[in-house]
């Protein structure tokens, strides 16, 4: 028998059923204008970070080396002019895009893993281990938000790391139910219990059958929690809490504040990363709720 005509095995398949779905995920994204848009904005402030060092000179980040006047306005050699050191606006800018996106993205890793089995172990389990989880869960939901956050940071130190650390910790109860509300519908499905009938066990059946399809759900909401990431880290570094050894753009705006940059009319030090945050957390938020409602087959009906 030819290889062409073979059958084919288990694992093709399930690549061929992905790289399907994957098509048609992409198909009915590209039908919503907004999460387009939102895309393209992301692309461009990612590619940014990566290229930071092709784009400016990374010499430009250092005091000592500094070539420009103190709140220098806009010219042909600063674009964006000058913070209080002498350095360029822009090349601040452009490397605070780095650690922004890094901390936002590795908040929200450490915030959906616990957020996921959180709200796996909740939903799937009975009796008075998912009524502990569930309590917990609901404990850190109704502690305010920042407050916890900021008490966190305080006795971490300041870090980059301990700020994604605490701004994870913080951030995944409502993740955790979303997965929980989700892991209780799938759990009643017959092939569920066909799967019990067939001796599955619990870890079969939540890597193997629940996990699989709340992943969606997790996607979706995870484009939405990196834009809360984001502006939380900004807080953070705004409030000092920051890496004072790195510039994110909340650290770019923590200085000018203290400089006064604004009741001095230097509105380049503050406006720039203001409007890279806003932008950055909008088009999270626009991906986000495209690929909610790609979905979720209730607001796809709508």
């Amino acid at each position: 028998m030819s290889s062409a005509s073979a059958p084919l095995s288990a694992r093709q398949i399930a690549r061929r059923r992905r790289g399907r779905a994957l098509r048609r995920t992409w198909a009915e994204f590209r039908r919503h204008r907004s999460g387009v848009v939102g895309l393209v904005v992301l692309t461009a402030f990612v590619l940014m970070a990566v290229f930071a060092s092709l784009l400016v000179d990374p010499e430009g980040l250092e005091v000592t080396k500094a070539t420009g006047g103190v709140l220098e306005g806009p010219s042909g050699q600063f674009p964006l002019g000058t913070d209080d050191n002498g350095r360029s606006v822009l090349t601040l800018l452009i490397y605070g895009a780095r650690i922004s996106l890094f901390v936002g993205l590795l908040a929200t890793a450490i915030s959906m893993v616990i957020g996921t089995l959180m709200g796996l172990m909740s939903g799937f389990f009975e009796g008075w281990p998912s009524a502990i989880l569930f309590r917990v869960t609901e404990w850190f939901l109704v502690i305010p938000f920042l407050p916890l956050a900021l008490v966190l940071a305080s006795v971490l130190g300041r870090s980059l790391w301990n700020i994604a650390l605490v701004i994870g910790v913080t951030s995944w109860p409502g993740t955790a139910l979303l997965i929980r509300s989700q892991t209780l519908s799938i759990k009643e499905r017959p092939y569920l219990d066909r799967a019990r009938v067939l001796g599955a066990g619990r870890w079969h059946l939540m890597s193997r059958h629940i996990l699989p399809n709340v992943m969606p759900m997790v996607l979706a909401n995870t484009t939405l929690t990196v834009a809360i990431a984001i502006l939380t880290e900004t807080t953070l570094s705004f409030l000092g809490l920051g890496d004072p050894t790195r510039v994110s753009w909340g650290s770019m705006l923590e200085d000018a504040f203290t400089v006064g940059a604004m009741t001095t009319g230097a509105w380049w030090f503050i406006v720039p990363p203001g409007v890279c945050v806003v932008l950055v957390v909008l088009a999270f938020t626009l991906v986000g709720q495209s690929l909610e409602e790609i979905f979720n087959p209730r607001l796809r009906r709508r």
